[in-house]
């Protein structure tokens, strides 16, 4: 299971092994839902363990990525298959909330930054709150030059709990984070380019053929040595000089006794482009 019509979002899959995930809510600027991230959570599950599935997208339908949790009160669409049985929401009382959070909302963005396919945000609009922790929890991120990008969390007196500051901060810096927040600044594409928080701005009818553009290129690359590559980057950020050193030579006793290994030299000796992932087409 990965393709199909959730709640709050479908996901389709396009050669080669390129799963997207569109929220698909226009209405309500796609605004996630309990229901929504725990169904996004078990479909990346599945993204993680089918090797078809190379790299995953994220966007958006409408004018919105996703403009953060919908707190309109209004009823959870109809439509769309339940991947998991509701539970309880929490947030009724303290410990509510804390686990509410803990175990429903951050595990959304856990789930993708543990994801060790490559991801990439297409970001067609508001990307606000949820959105914008989502978006920063990819791998890459392209914008549509009418996208809008920002927590805005303070204008409710709320804070940005889904680990918004964290990601900022990696990629920012504390200085710029604290201004950012604190002002409660939502962003062009091209001010989060200059920013550091999106790698491209296109123009909205080049966001989704870039975006597949990129895909593709990571998707032919050497998938087993990258998905080890994207984990120990990440883990680098948190570790010591030494314990990133083991990191890496415990992953490379995987990807060097690979077959794509032994392709990528025959490749350079002979003069041509490597094809990778014989061991995925067979």
């Amino acid at each position: 299971m990965f393709s199909g019509s959730y709640r709050g979002f479908e996901a389709t899959i396009e050669p080669p092994g390129i799963g997207i995930i569109r929220f698909n809510q226009p209405e309500r600027l796609n605004g996630t839902t309990q229901q929504t991230k725990r169904d996004l959570v078990e479909v990346l599950t599945q993204a993680q363990m089918r090797d078809e599935i190379r790299v995953v997208v994220f966007t958006g339908s409408g004018r919105a990525f996703s403009a953060g949790d919908d707190i309109s009160g209004r009823p959870v669409p109809e439509g769309g298959e339940a991947a998991v049985p509701d539970i309880p929401r929490g947030h009724e009382n303290p410990i509510g909330t804390y686990e509410g959070l803990r175990v429903l909302s951050q595990t959304l963005n856990q789930a993708v930054r543990k994801l060790d396919k490559l991801t990439i945000a297409a970001v067609n609009g508001f990307a606000i709150q949820t959105g914008l922790s989502l978006a920063l929890s990819c791998d890459f991120r392209i914008a549509s030059t009418e996208a809008r990008m920002g927590s805005g969390t303070l204008r409710f007196g709320l804070l940005p709990d889904e680990g918004g500051q964290f990601l900022l901060v990696q990629l920012m810096g504390v200085a710029k984070t604290m201004d950012f927040l604190m002002r409660n600044r939502i962003v062009s594409g091209e001010e989060a380019f200059e920013l550091g928080l999106v790698h491209e701005v296109v123009d909205p009818d080049q966001l989704m053929p870039r975006t597949l553009e990129l895909a593709r290129e990571l998707a032919d690359g050497p998938q087993v040595a990258m998905r080890l590559l994207k984990t120990t980057i990440y883990n680098a950020a948190e570790m010591t000089f030494a314990h990133a050193l083991d990191d890496i030579a415990a992953k490379t006793a995987i990807s060097d006794h690979h077959p794509d290994v032994r392709e990528g030299i025959a490749a350079f000796r002979e003069k041509r482009k490597p094809t990778f992932n014989a061991w995925l087409e067979g």
